[in-house]
């Protein structure tokens, strides 16, 4: 399928299908007919938004629920788009086994464009592109077309919409943005995006703004008296909006001369009371999860319980703001879509997800949206044989409270990069603490220090970043990048600021586990990490911190297991080279020196492994006779060490002495002893 940008400045191309608005296909901009079908309609609009192929018993299920003969209807369906869709010397409409799928390569085809533009960014986007985007929404996806008894269908159509109804908001915010402020253009976008977002507190306070700007006073009261009126009658808090407005009255008043016209990004922020169901901490990003949902559109039971889960373990973690399951569940009720619902809550990411129960299989689908831009965040769909039903939701759950957590945080940490340093929020400071931490060098460390207690000076009470700071000095004595003993005990005390800030927080005591380890404590060590995931079984560094003790002197089984886990939980994480190395080192101690040899090998070949774990790989490769490549590993560390020994090497871990034993056995054979 077409989705490069530049196919919106081509020729127009020979096929076109646009599915905003009335489903129509074009070719060379001649309308091509089609039978009056609406299954027909149905199936190619699913096809051509689905991302890969699809199966017939799918497709069946999909759309007809009667037990006549679907697949005698779907291979007619298939026939008639084969013969608006293929040509002699192209076939559109691919059938491969029992799967089928549309070959749009070259085609115009709106929504699929508009999803593409979403991915990349829809605020990354220029003025020509996001023009070109608009004019695409000619009406809703599909518009006019529902199918009777086709409940599976009706429900995907549905969050589609509401998916389009998004972008198109986006869309709409990012032109009025990008155009002067009380311009004729952007007031037609400020118009247009309240129209289509009435309930949108930033579309309402922009368009006041504007009409603020062009001196036009009385429309704006107008306005707000018009919307006032519509928030109340869904009983929804209008103060924040009106308090908004009389900013704007304020800063006008006080100003002797006209400012210059500003941009949606220097609006007044909303006045937030702590009776809003909005109320977020502003020092943390916000998400909210919205109900899970049956894929024929229902609630309860088990999405519902589902839901409950993902909430409770995410806010566990303490990374963001999470709001309650109450007030998710009081917009689920009034059938808010979930974009909308993520406005109307004020946060700054809204996870949706359905569960779909079938004989032999669950299918749970997600999606995590950043809603200021309604751009995917991250999308996984996760199919299991479900012999065991609470395990493998548990399972499920496990793998989307990670990612989540995983890829707000990628995010946030991208968007601090790219601020000026004098500029930061304490949370922004602290991601862009957490950039320079994951580099893994000694310059890099000292930058992540400099961040982390630039957080802290703008927030005494963030947790997170005390916990950041003790593991820049948990690095400096590790690495032996400063004086052991001195950076030992700054990191324990920074590990105590952090519990004693927030008792619940399990960076909190992950940091003070380490921080023990570095002292030698290792009984209060392995205690304080278990608190860690006690509190939060989803704390992927909490279990690996386990594995990594366990590695050296406590037992190595559990040491292989807490490593496994840890990898299962954040799969992609910055610290996966130790958790592979810690597994490593477990299996020389249980005297497996060739499975040693290989996760040793994987840890080494992350792009971000730092010298002890390509020591960890010298050393295993050298017990299982592997010289060759150990000396090569060796020659390497000596380019950056020309010193470095095996003293060096069990200097830097807490080994037993039978480990210690087999280490200097294996430094010997190459040459490091």
């Amino acid at each position: 399928m077409e989705s490069a940008p530049s196919r919106l400045e081509a020729d127009r191309p020979i096929l076109s299908l646009r599915l905003l608005g009335p489903l129509e296909i074009l070719r060379d901009g001649v309308p091509v007919a089609l039978p009056a079908s609406r299954k027909l309609r149905a199936l190619l609009a699913y096809l051509v938004l689905a991302p890969h192929a699809v199966g017939r018993g799918r497709l069946c299920e999909l759309l007809w629920d009667v037990p006549n003969d679907p697949r005698g209807e779907l291979r007619w369906c298939l026939s008639k788009l084969r013969a608006a869709l293929d040509t002699p010397d192209r076939r559109r409409v691919i059938t491969q086994g029992d799967t089928v799928a549309l070959d749009l390569e070259g085609c115009h085809v709106d929504a699929p464009e508009i999803s593409h533009a979403a991915a990349q960014g829809i605020a990354t986007l220029d003025v020509k592109r996001l023009q070109a985007l608009a004019g695409f929404f000619a009406g809703d996806l599909l518009d006019g077309l529902e199918l009777e008894r086709s409940p599976l269908f009706d429900g995907w159509l549905v969050a589609q919409r509401r998916r389009f109804h998004a972008y198109h908001a986006a869309v709409l915010e990012q032109l009025a943005a990008n155009h002067p402020a009380g311009s004729p253009e952007m007031s037609t976008h400020l118009d247009k995006w309240v129209e289509l977002a009435p309930f949108d507190t930033r579309a309402h306070l922009a368009l006041l703004s504007n009409l603020a700007e062009r001196g036009a006073i009385g429309a704006a009261e107008e306005h707000l008296a018009s919307a006032a009126r519509l928030f109340q009658s869904e009983e929804l808090d209008f103060a924040p909006l009106r308090a908004a407005w009389q900013a704007i009255r304020h800063q006008q008043s006080s100003s002797p001369l006209k400012s210059q016209p500003a941009g949606l990004s220097t609006l007044p922020q909303l006045v937030v009371t702590a009776d809003d169901v909005a109320t977020v901490e502003p020092s943390q990003a916000s998400l909210a999860v919205m109900p899970f949902v049956e894929e024929s559109g229902g609630r309860g039971g088990l999405a519902d319980g589902f839901t409950h889960d993902i909430i409770t373990r995410l806010a566990k973690l303490r990374d963001f703001f999470v709001i309650a399951r109450g007030s998710v569940f009081a917009l689920a009720e009034k059938a808010i879509a979930p974009e909308e619902a993520g406005r109307k809550l004020d946060v700054d990411y809204v996870a949706t997800g359905t569960v779909r129960s079938l004989t032999g299989r669950l299918i749970v689908s997600v999606e995590l949206v950043e809603v200021r831009t309604a751009r995917i965040v991250w999308a996984e769909t996760f199919e299991r044989r479900p012999d065991d039903l609470f395990a493998v939701l548990d399972d499920i759950g496990d793998s989307i409270v990670s990612s989540i957590s995983a890829e707000i945080e990628t995010v946030e940490r991208n968007r601090a990069m790219l601020k000026a340093p004098n500029s930061l929020s304490a949370w922004e400071a602290y991601h862009r603490g957490l950039w320079h931490m994951y580099r893994f060098t000694q310059a890099e460390n000292e930058q992540a220090r400099h961040f982390f207690d630039k957080a802290l000076q703008l927030d005494p009470t963030f947790a997170r970043a005390y916990a950041g700071l003790s593991f820049t000095h948990w690095q400096n004595a590790f690495q032996r990048w400063g004086d052991r003993d001195r950076e030992s005990a700054l990191a324990y005390e920074s590990a105590g600021h952090s519990l004693l800030v927030d008792d619940h927080n399990p960076a909190a005591h992950w940091a003070m586990g380490r921080a023990l380890w570095l002292r030698g404590e290792q009984d209060g060590s392995l205690s304080e990490l278990e608190r860690a995931v006690d509190l939060s079984p989803n704390f992927a560094l909490g279990h690996y911190a386990l594995s990594f003790v366990h590695s050296q002197s406590g037992d190595p089984q559990a040491a292989i297991s807490s490593s496994d886990h840890s990898r299962h939980l954040s799969p992609f994480d910055p610290l996966l080279f130790g958790m592979l190395g810690s597994r490593a080192m477990s299996h020389v101690r249980l005297g497996q020196f060739e499975e040693a040899a290989e996760w040793a090998l994987k840890a080494a070949a992350r792009p971000n492994a730092h010298t002890i774990i390509l020591a960890i790989a010298a050393h295993c490769l050298a017990l299982a006779g592997r010289l060759e490549e150990a000396r090569g590993f060796a020659a390497a560390i000596r380019r950056t060490l020309p010193d470095y020994r095996a003293d060096d090497f069990i200097g830097t871990f807490r080994f037993d002495p039978d480990a210690e034993a087999l280490f200097r056995q294996g430094a010997r054979r190459i040459g490091l002893s």
